[in-house]
């Protein structure tokens, strides 16, 4: 029986230790090669950072990741492309209400 990936961000981990993987490469296959912009707006623990870690892993050209899933013999393995992730989640922050209204 596969791990279950709870908590798990990174593709690469996800695929290299043999943890439980649905298979979303069809989207994503469609997401990159109809879509011209594309705002990823959904709630926390849906799942952005794992997408985001799968577009990285393909975008480098990492094809033994995708060896059985639905984009392995779609995608042109040839190509690399430069990646850019920002990541926020160790950034420190504070939210500070103004109110207005009484100022």
């Amino acid at each position: 029986m596969k791990k279950l990936p709870i908590g798990v961000q990174s593709f690469e981990d996800l695929r290299s230790n043999d943890y439980l993987y649905v298979d979303k490469t069809e989207d994503i296959y469609r997401l990159v090669t109809s879509a011209k912009i594309v705002f990823l707006s959904r709630p926390r623990r849906f799942g952005k950072s794992l997408l985001v870690s799968t577009l990285d892993e393909l975008y480098k050209g990492n094809q033994s990741l995708f060896e059985g899933l639905y984009i392995y013999d779609k995608w042109d393995w040839t190509q690399h492309y430069p990646v850019i992730r920002f990541d926020w989640t160790n950034i420190e922050h504070s939210c500070k209400f103004v109110n207005l209204a009484n100022s």
